[in-house]
């Protein structure tokens, strides 16, 4: 059956590989509700995933024109992004947790009603602080919103109804990650990058209708207090890090705030081991689960496989508008092959792990996302798209498609049936963390290899000269065009020697002990 629901998994852009796992591993109610109201609890799911999911997938293509916008710089432009999934990736498992002990149903209509107040204040934001915290906002609704539908969308359905659910949410899933860059785009072409946020609040609406209307309340009489101690330190840690390393740029790295900044970032994340440590079980991310080999490995893929390809969509549509001159609308329909292969895709590779194994998808998967990246970071921007782009995010997302599906079956079986949510919760939120870093990284990266290319510049003045351009502002230096095009493809070739990483690694760790293959 598991085979079943994988082949029907689509997986969206920026989509963590696990979400499937945290449905099935839901117990469904003792008494079935009325068939009317599982359809219309699945349809609020639908929309209430749809608000994160529209909203984070075009966000990246209105990147250029905020920044534009509000003049912001380069750094204050990350923290759009990472306000968001810092707050996303510290609380998503809390938030799971209040579900199982609160409600699911009340708690994803909390969630909704936090990330709908926020989007409010994103399109009303009149500068880029107001959009910064109001984006962290929405971070703690997405943490509430995201593993409560999940786990409300696993209560509602039994076993033998369960495929064909998660086949409509999983196809609304697809669509929306087709839809939602190109959508995006068009909004800040036509409209505004404002009406992105504001777009949020009708589907919120008729999310929170269909749930309070129609959705049966559940939780888990087994679930575990809160892990508030973990929750806040593991935040601490991630945003000290990620802080010190978007700093780099404006004050270098040897400056002595960026260096304590990351030090105590990674001090707190030790603190955060040591909380789950002594937590045990009742921890958020019960450290056990690390004592599966095959696990570990499928968390360390997800890390490095994540970080690049959240790092690409950042900083790609950066080189779409500023280097190739499109449209926003142009640069979201850019990236529809790389969503119409996820989502049309998956259902081929059921058959491939099981004549290949998925050991050996899980190595050639990032291997080939990896040299789609390489692809992408030598491929001229300038020239027509189907000679420079296309290729390389078609073959990109070939190597994602070949990944993800088998990620998410690894995960389930390494730790066993009882502990599959929890472990799917945590690689969950090992993919977000990924994402988190991958902005914040290589905005380092892109700078310090920016400078370079500006030979004998101070760095003050490299870094108001890459604010300017992705900012898209007039009268640019042709050489700091070209430093920036240098930039980008240095960026996009860690995004890509990440992917190979996973692949390798993920061999060389899980290789078979005796006779026995890794399946």
């Amino acid at each position: 059956m598991i085979a079943t629901l994988l082949q029907h998994q689509m997986v969206g852009f920026m989509r963590p590989p696990c979400e499937t796992n945290v449905i099935l591993s839901t117990p469904a109610f003792g008494a079935a509700l009325s068939q009317r109201r599982e359809r219309l609890t699945l349809a609020a799911t639908i929309f209430g995933s749809s608000l994160a999911f529209v909203d984070g997938s075009a966000m990246n293509i209105a990147l250029p024109a905020i920044q534009h916008a509000l003049q912001a710089s380069v750094a204050s432009t990350q923290w759009i992004i990472n306000a968001y999934l810092l707050l996303l990736s510290a609380m998503v498992l809390v938030g799971g947790a209040a579900a199982d002990l609160y409600g699911r149903r009340r708690i994803f209509l909390l969630g909704i009603a936090v990330f709908t107040a926020a989007s409010i204040a994103c399109g009303l934001s009149p500068n880029i602080t107001a959009l910064i915290v109001s984006r962290a906002i929405q971070g703690v609704g997405g943490a509430l919103l995201i593993p409560a539908s999940l786990a409300m969308l696993g209560a509602t359905f039994g076993e033998h109804a369960r495929a064909h659910a998660i086949g409509i949410w999983a196809g609304a899933g697809a669509l929306t990650s087709a839809v939602g860059p190109v959508l995006g785009g068009w909004l800040v072409d036509q409209v505004s990058w404002r009406a992105i946020f504001l777009l949020n609040v009708p589907l919120a609406m008729v999310a929170a209708g269909l749930a309070a209307g129609f959705a049966g309340e559940s939780r888990d009489e087994n679930a575990k207090s809160l892990d508030w101690a973990g929750a806040i330190t593991v935040a601490a840690g991630l945003a000290a890090i990620t802080w010190g390393l978007s700093a780099i740029p404006a004050s270098g790295f040897s400056d002595k705030t960026v260096l304590v900044a990351l030090g105590s970032g990674f001090l707190l994340l030790l603190l955060f081991l040591a909380i789950e440590a002594r937590l045990g079980a009742r921890a958020m991310m019960p450290l056990s689960l690390y004592r599966s080999r095959r696990f570990s490995a499928a968390n360390a893929l997800t890390l490095l496989l994540y970080f690049g390809l959240g790092g690409a969509l950042y900083y790609l549509p950066f080189g779409l508008i500023r280097l190739g001159h499109y449209s926003a609308t142009q640069a979201g329909a850019a990236l529809l092959p790389f969503a119409l292969i996820m989502g049309f895709g998956a259902q081929f590779v059921g058959t491939l792990s099981d004549r290949f194994g998925s050991r050996q998808l899980l190595t050639f998967g990032p291997i080939i996302a990896g040299c789609g990246l390489a692809l992408l970071a030598l491929a001229d921007f300038r020239r027509a798209y189907w000679a420079g782009v296309f290729p390389a995010i078609s073959l990109f997302g070939i190597g994602m498609t070949i990944t993800v599906p088998p990620l998410t079956s690894t995960v389930m079986s390494s730790v066993g049936e009882a502990h599959a949510g929890l472990a799917s919760g945590v690689n969950n939120a090992v993919a977000r963390v990924a994402g988190l870093f991958a902005v914040a990284a290589l905005g380092a990266v892109l700078f310090a290899s920016f400078a370079h290319h500006l030979a004998g510049t101070p760095l003050t003045q490299a870094n108001e000269a890459l604010n300017a351009i992705l900012a898209g502002q007039a009268d640019i230096a042709e050489g700091a065009t070209a430093a920036f095009d240098q930039a980008l493809r240095m960026a996009l070739q860690v995004a890509a020697f990440c992917c190979l990483l996973a692949g390798i690694g993920f061999w060389l760790w899980t290789r078979p002990v005796g006779t026995q293959p890794a399946r």
